[in-house]
């Protein structure tokens, strides 16, 4: 139970990477101002959060199960908590999905917006009433920067993002009025486990219903070049998390929150002209005439940096 003076921070997906980061480190906050209700749908997979937790487990950590696609799931989660108290909620569980378009199901894109979308309105939707109430409360949603550009392979990942960038925004204005914040935490690549698997599991799968120059295309094009960007410019799931409790900590916080600033120019790119041209046909570019030399780079920029770059990361001023 929460001890006076502490913020009660509900927190989604937390089995394992970003999710488990945010958890274990506002529940080590030195000055214990957190008490943390780290979610996930299965706890038969809590042994790595626990082992990250030590001496916070059970004390400012405590774990409640919790599967965002479902209705009745969610309900039962807050009527748990003491008083539906929550004054930050961290919605980060979502889902990748990357490929030839034509070679994924229908249900597999469902599955995508069912957890990315609809999985953090139905969080926000039993939460946000209380914080209505009591006049008070930050809603943080765990986004990507897939919500701000488009990228190749990623079609259906980006849309669900998109979407959700789309409903913050619009959600963002009214609850200003009700002395409520919104905000968005926008990485770039992250190393987490997931990712690199789900990396290595698409390189071996057979594509149905896909040209066979779409398939090259993604996997000896596309595919090497997402390798290189992560191992280059890619951050931590301990990066994010440390911007996380930035934003948590910040007199205002900001709407959106690019974690790389690797990745301003790109975003900038794509508002420094209106038509959409500059930004499409410089991904073309980059991804089926400059394959080659953008290996080369990344791996340059790799050794170059040092890690230099990403320490600035951390920040979101």
């Amino acid at each position: 139970m929460a001890q006076p003076g502490q913020k009660v921070v509900l927190i989604t997906g937390c089995s394992s990477g970003i999710g488990l980061r945010i958890a274990v480190l506002l529940a080590k906050d030195e000055q214990k101002r957190y008490y943390v209700i780290a979610t996930m749908r299965d706890l038969k997979r809590k042994d790595k959060l626990v082992e990250a937790a030590g001496d916070a487990y059970g004390k400012t950590l405590t774990l409640l199960t919790l599967d965002v696609c479902n209705d009745e799931s969610v309900k039962q989660c807050i009527n748990s908590v003491k008083d539906r108290h929550i004054d930050v909620l961290v919605n980060n569980a979502g889902i990748g999905l990357v490929g030839p378009l034509e070679a994924i199901s229908m249900d597999e894109m469902k599955k995508v917006f069912e957890t990315n979308f609809f999985g953090v309105i139905r969080m926000i939707k039993e939460v946000m009433p209380d914080m209505k109430k009591r006049r008070g409360g930050h809603i943080i949603v765990i986004s990507s920067v897939m919500g701000l550009q488009g990228v190749v392979f990623n079609d259906v990942y980006a849309a669900s993002k998109f979407a959700m960038e789309g409903f913050c925004e619009s959600l963002a204005v009214q609850l200003l009025k009700f002395n409520v914040i919104l905000s968005m935490i926008e990485p770039g690549p992250v190393h987490t486990e997931f990712e690199m698997k789900m990396i290595q599991d698409v390189s071996q799968k057979d594509y149905p219903g896909a040209d066979p120059d779409t398939v090259h295309y993604f996997k000896n094009v596309y595919l090497p070049s997402s390798v290189d960007i992560f191992e280059a410019l890619g951050q931590t799931p301990d990066d994010i998390a440390r911007c996380t409790k930035k934003v948590i900590e910040a007199s205002s916080p900001r709407f959106r929150n690019l974690t790389n600033p690797l990745y301003t120019p790109i975003v900038a790119m794509k508002y420094a002209d209106e038509t959409g041209g500059l930004s499409v046909k410089t991904f073309y570019h980059m991804l089926f005439n400059m394959g080659s030399l953008m290996h080369v780079t990344m791996t340059a920029m790799k050794y170059l940096t040092c890690g230099c770059l990403r320490s600035r990361t951390v920040s979101p001023h």
